[in-house]
């Protein structure tokens, strides 16, 4: 006679849920901790030119970002022109500078040579506005600038 005895039923054992809610709350933490939320609200219309050879920023947190464009609808207020915007606000030409210092003083010193400007410019903005941008930017010698455009084929 054998000391062992079949199981008649032969059903599989119920899953061992003790450990889900640690795993659950683990996963909760990761995606609060690295998710980074979007910090400006856009007040352009920022339809980005088609570029067909596109490289991708290492770094986002040593860019700063320059929109310019026609408001967008919620803020037809301030006019049809195209218009510069830094951070939350519309700027003019001559507050580039004093929004490149303050970027600047809010990095550590060895970053500040690795800082780069990128230009999320409207596809049919005004290219002397453009221009007036990049005179400020080399005034304060940011010279190291990025056109941000979307991946696709050139439409003419």
């Amino acid at each position: 006679m054998s000391k062992f005895k079949k199981k008649k039923g032969g059903e599989m054992p119920a899953v061992n849920t003790a450990s889900l809610p640690d795993i659950v709350f683990m996963l909760l933490f990761f995606f609060m901790v690295a998710t980074v939320m979007r910090q400006n609200t856009l007040m352009i219309e920022n339809n980005l030119p088609f570029a067909d050879q596109v490289e991708k920023l290492d770094k986002k947190d040593l860019v700063m970002y320059i929109y310019a464009g026609k408001p967008s609808a919620n803020y037809k207020q301030f006019g049809t022109e195209a218009r510069i915007q830094l951070n939350d606000k519309f700027a003019g030409v001559d507050e580039i500078a004093s929004f490149i210092a303050a970027e600047r003083a809010s990095k550590r010193e060895e970053l500040i040579p690795f800082l780069t400007t990128a230009l999320k410019v409207d596809s049919k903005a005004n290219m002397g506005l453009i221009g007036d941008i990049k005179q400020e930017l080399r005034k304060v010698n940011a010279l190291k600038i990025n056109y941000t455009t979307k991946k696709g084929k050139v439409v003419n």
